[in-house]
């Protein structure tokens, strides 16, 4: 499976008319323990003030959600709840008036730490926010 961003660029023309793409780029990784509570995908209202702030002031094209977890619970278990926890931040976005290109729960599939440590896991759990310019 590719899970490249470029797939997700933004096509567009110049004046000559030449086609040309908007690239992304990850703009913002936000902890999930920060945003949500322990098995939640309810935002905060301090996180859900945090969040409408990020993108009123991001000026993105377009964002792509992506949501992570640590491996405790089940892979299935875990996909759905990184799913959830990205239309969350993602219903945030769009009630300040930004669109959203993609919505991606990934569970435990793309670790940025190991899930061996407490603090590995506590990395892993997270939402990034890539912007499309």
């Amino acid at each position: 499976m590719d899970d490249g961003w470029e797939g997700y660029m933004t096509p567009h023309v110049t004046r000559q008319g030449i086609p040309v793409c908007r690239r992304g780029e990850t703009c913002a990784v936000m902890n999930s323990d920060q945003l949500f509570a322990t098995d939640s995908y309810r935002i905060s209202k301090a996180g859900q003030a945090r969040l409408a702030q990020f993108f009123r002031q991001a000026g993105a094209t377009s964002y792509i959600i992506a949501g992570h977890t640590d491996s405790r619970a089940s892979d299935a278990y875990n996909m759905r709840l990184s799913l959830n926890r990205a239309n969350s931040v993602a219903r945030i976005a769009q009630a300040v008036g930004a669109r959203i290109a993609d919505v991606r729960g990934y569970g435990e599939r793309m670790p940025v730490a190991s899930n061996r440590t407490h603090a590995g896991m506590q990395k892993n759990r997270r939402v990034e926010i890539v912007c499309i310019r």
